[in-house]
């Protein structure tokens, strides 16, 4: 039977941001030992994965966590460099295919539709024709997160009902707006850490357009957050980051190492416990 779709007082969004998505793991994990349970659930790009499986699962952030360990959530960045020139030689826009992604949510996934979840969800991508943003509150899920995963170049734009569909960080990297407007008074924002990293101007032609990237990622967050009424509570969990990349370095090829996934999940874990024994 479907569960409710009304939306709750507690919203949980997650942003976008590839292989670092492993930070939002450990601050689900700490919610989750903190006992706080989201009416709501909205994400974007990797956030729509780790979001998708919190709705699914409510108390499973256990489950979710081996996962990542395992590398199976990373599943998208799959074949080696013969392969990827393979595939964008023959489709000429994108070197990986989401083929293998859309098994792993096939295979996890207790439900096919968005309405069906646990808790209430939403996900969003980019539309190409209208150049602007597309919820999925309904309908089939694996469409709608790979819709919302599509990072342009690295995995092909999700074709649905004869419309195109692009990363959802492009349109918006961490959805507070859309949290409040579906009416959630206390928000948790979970994040990959770049917003704690502090932007400087590029050195290299390979940072222009990643530093580009940024400002425009994180201009529509802060925006919406200074916008907020006073009456809504946002909890921004830290990510615990280790400190400025050096150079300001961002690159794409950092955010792939996934050796570093177990250190991301219980460094964001740890400093978000204490951040919400801080405010208990």
């Amino acid at each position: 039977m479907a569960k409710s779709t009304g939306t709750g007082k507690v919203a949980f969004v997650l942003g976008g941001g590839g292989i670092l998505g492993a930070h939002e793991v450990g601050m689900l994990q700490a919610l989750d030992e903190a006992a706080i349970r989201p009416d709501l659930i909205v994400g974007t790009s990797i956030g729509a994965i780790n979001g998708v499986f919190a709705a699914a699962y409510p108390k499973g952030v256990g489950r979710l966590a081996e996962l990542w360990r395992t590398r199976g959530v990373m599943s998208v960045f799959d074949g080696n460099l013969v392969s990827r020139i393979g595939t964008i030689l023959r489709s000429g826009t994108h070197v990986q295919g989401n083929d293998g992604l859309a098994e792993l949510l096939g295979e996890l996934l207790p439900v096919e539709r968005i309405e069906e979840l646990e808790v209430p969800f939403q996900c969003v991508a980019a539309s190409v024709e209208k150049a602007s943003a597309h919820w999925f509150c309904e309908g089939p899920i694996i469409p709608a997160v790979l819709a919302s995963c599509a990072v342009p170049g690295l995995l092909p734009p999700v074709t649905i009902d004869e419309e195109h569909f692009l990363d959802g960080g492009l349109v918006h990297s961490i959805p507070v707006g859309r949290a409040v407007a579906l009416g959630a008074e206390t928000v948790y924002v979970l994040h990959v850490g770049r917003i704690e990293q502090p932007l400087t101007p590029p050195r290299r032609p390979w940072q222009v357009a990643t530093v580009a990237f940024e400002i425009a990622r994180r201009h529509r967050f802060f925006e919406e957050m200074s916008a907020l009424s006073p009456d809504v509570k946002v909890h921004v969990l830290p990510a615990g980051a280790e400190g400025p990349s050096p150079k300001g370095d961002l690159s794409p090829l950092r955010y792939r190492d996934a050796s570093r996934i177990d250190v991301h999940i219980q460094r964001a874990y740890k400093a978000s416990i204490s951040y919400l024994e801080s405010i208990a």
